[in-house]
């Protein structure tokens, strides 16, 4: 039983997971701070207000607080822009670039225009029906 979980933990996937989740954590406070500290105060900047926390309505003696929520979503929009133009885009180049695509070579055969078997692409004749084909 604890050979089986020992295998568990030490299989690739779950330390791979455990390091994601790690390095997610530190940059998450990366990022936050990035959104916090220079995003937030650029936009207070061009709008007049960092947030937008300060939207509340009332309904009934009851304090609904919905510029919290619209605060929310600009923080959200914001990590996630950042995260793309950040880390995504650049992460896609380098990829791009120290990983070409690969072109797939032509295929060795080609099809007999009478019986449409597979032949050689050197081939002037088929060999299923006896047919001459023309060259590619």
């Amino acid at each position: 039983m604890l050979k089986g979980f020992r295998d568990f933990i030490l299989r690739g996937n779950v330390m791979d997971l455990a390091v994601a989740v790690i390095i997610g954590a530190a940059f998450t406070a990366i990022v936050t701070a990035l959104t916090t500290n220079i995003i937030n105060p650029l936009l207070g900047a061009a709008v007049g207000k960092p947030n937008f926390d300060y939207l509340v309505g009332h309904i009934n003696g009851g304090v609904i607080e919905y510029g919290k929520f619209i605060t929310a979503i600009i923080n959200f929009l914001l990590i996630a822009a950042v995260v793309y133009f950040f880390l995504v885009l650049p992460t896609q180049y380098l990829l791009k670039k120290f990983n070409p695509p690969v072109v797939e070579a032509p295929a060795p055969t080609k099809a007999c225009p009478e019986c449409l078997s597979d032949i050689p692409v050197a081939a002037q004749r088929c060999r299923f029906c006896g047919q001459p084909v023309a060259a590619v």
